[in-house]
């Protein structure tokens, strides 16, 4: 592996994804070197992001736009061989939770047990079932809103077992990269292999649509099933909170 150019790809795909939901939105702004979105009545993306390191300096602006818009996340790449991330602490920022940024070269595709039906979300009812069930697997709602303004934009995807919807899926692709979002399995159906068998459909149809590489971040829960699968770890992402 290139591991630069992964590193780029893996953030270039992460928040292209951010701008590209939230524009429809216009909830996608910049101010100087800095980005941010925040869709109203959703907790994601709602990020403030940069791409360059920053200094002390740089929190006088930081600090104006969370004093407007509050309740933003922001992802600190650990890529800049600086201790800039000690910034945040001092300013009063916590860690919400850590993600290892990873990239697996595609080969051959996996084989499916087929116990899982996929059904790609064009619609608002599939819309409002995707927002709802999101937030059981995951910490955070993302608006009915937000998917029925990118229907193109992004592959969502509601993931059912035995006609129950049980799971979600995010695919979204920039050049020759797929990035693999939001693979979620509500409580209940945990430790069944189906979070597994999610992202062998992710990655089948990465295969598919010609890409190279797919990129994803993982939290500590799904990291081992990521590992299994052939994903190699990039650099951490620590995402911080003003509290």
């Amino acid at each position: 592996m290139n591991n630069i150019n992964l590193i780029k790809d893996n953030i270039d795909n992460l928040t292209t994804l951010w701008k590209t939901v939230a524009a429809p939105l216009l909830s996608y702004h910049t101010a100087g070197f800095l980005e941010f979105s925040q869709i109203k009545n959703s907790g994601w993306p709602n990020r403030l992001w940069f791409r360059e390191d920053i200094t002390e300096k740089d929190f006088i602006q930081i600090m104006e736009i969370m004093e407007k818009n509050p309740g933003l996340v922001i992802p600190y790449w650990d890529i800049f061989g600086s201790d800039s991330k000690d910034l945040f602490e001092k300013n009063g920022f916590k860690i919400r939770i850590e993600l290892m940024a990873m990239a697996l070269k595609l080969g051959e595709k996996f084989p499916l047990q087929n116990n899982l039906t996929f059904k790609r979300v064009l619609n608002e009812e599939d819309a409002k079932t995707w927002s709802d069930i999101y937030p059981l697997s995951f910490s955070y709602v993302i608006s009915k809103e937000t998917l029925v303004h990118n229907y193109e934009n992004a592959k969502f995807y509601l993931v059912h077992f035995e006609e129950k919807a049980i799971g979600t899926l995010t695919l979204f692709q920039t050049g020759n990269i797929m990035g693999i979002h939001g693979v979620g399995v509500i409580s209940e159906m945990r430790k069944k292999g189906f979070a597994e068998e999610i992202m062998k459909f992710a990655i089948n149809e990465a295969i598919d649509a010609n890409c190279n590489y797919a990129q994803l971040q993982a939290s500590a829960l799904g990291k081992g099933i990521y590992t299994r699968l052939g994903f190699e770890d990039l650099f951490l992402i620590t995402n911080y909170q003003l509290m």
